[in-house]
């Protein structure tokens, strides 16, 4: 299945990592955005982290050219997608966007070219409407930082057939990650108990159960996760969590329902590692500090 041709929509963090881990297993790789200075960036990224997996002794100099080789960008979607095997959108999460950009690719790829969105929580159902033959729409959710993570999710809508499927399946194992296969649901299986396990940490530090550092600590010593719910909501963000969290209620019922003290910190700007403070106070990519009420603990 290697040495396929690949279309990734989106060049930044997660559309540019999907196009290093296609590249590296070996297929042909076109990465667009809407702007020539996005495109670039994101191959400047890709180069970056192949830079830092030499220097790690995780790839070759050699292996580290081959990949570069294999991409190419654009601004131009129609040269981007018109011989593509397989697309995948990864532009913003606006329902609206997604499927008017699945529109767009339909118009220009070929007719058995597969059709990939990479939402993390949006349904998949509703995205692939957009094609006249949704049977070939499929949802393909990475995870960040996608050359390191694992897990893709395989998120399998209404009108999706099963070549479609198994197509997906096949590609995720090519690229040398582990699909899990789930119907598509509200929040599908990663982000819906995800989110679960963060709104509930967010409710006990609002309730005065135990300080943010005690409940990661508990989390990461007690259950082997590699980063706390806590902090994990501060490094995606908490503007995120809030929208997910937003549309799990809507679909799903309150116990999704938004703690006040996430409504607040996101009403003043504090949406975590990306702005400076969250629940921790962050400097330079690293935490310096709890904020609010639990004060600074260094």
């Amino acid at each position: 299945m290697n040495d396929m041709r690949i279309a990734v929509l989106g060049a930044g963090t997660m559309g540019h990592g999907i196009a290093q881990v296609s590249a590296m297993a070996g297929n042909r790789v076109t990465i667009r955005d809407i702007e020539e200075e996005l495109v670039e960036d994101g191959i400047d990224s890709i180069e970056a982290n192949l830079q830092g997996g030499v220097e790690r002794d995780k790839v070759t100099e050699e292996e580290k050219a081959a990949t570069l080789d294999r991409i190419s960008g654009t601004t131009d979607l129609s040269e981007a997608v018109s011989d593509a095997d397989l697309v995948v959108e990864a532009v913003p999460e606006e329902m609206d966007l997604k499927k008017q950009t699945f529109e767009e690719v339909e118009a220009h790829a070929s007719e058995d070219a597969v059709i990939a969105s990479n939402t993390s929580s949006l349904s998949v159902t509703e995205i692939v409407s957009a094609l006249d033959d949704p049977g070939r729409g499929i949802g393909l959710h990475f995870f960040n930082p996608v050359h390191i993570m694992q897990l893709v999710e395989v998120v399998v809508g209404e009108q999706t057939d099963e070549e479609t499927a198994a197509f997906a399946e096949e590609f995720v194992e090519d690229v040398d990650k582990t699909a899990v296969t789930v119907q598509d649901a509200p929040g599908f299986a990663s982000s819906r108990l995800g989110v679960a396990l963060g709104v509930e940490a967010m409710r006990m530090v609002q309730e005065g159960v135990a300080s943010p550092r005690d409940i990661d600590a508990a989390m990461e010593l007690g259950y082997n996760h590699p980063m706390g719910p806590i902090e994990l909501g501060d490094v995606v963000g908490l503007d995120v969590r809030l929208e997910i969290l937003e549309h799990l209620r809507e679909e799903l019922g309150e116990r999704f329902r938004p703690p006040q003290i996430l409504r607040r910190k996101v009403r003043a700007g504090k949406l975590g590692k990306k702005t400076g403070e969250g629940f921790y106070v962050w400097k330079n990519g690293e935490i310096v500090g709890t904020s609010g009420d639990w004060g600074d603990e260094e």
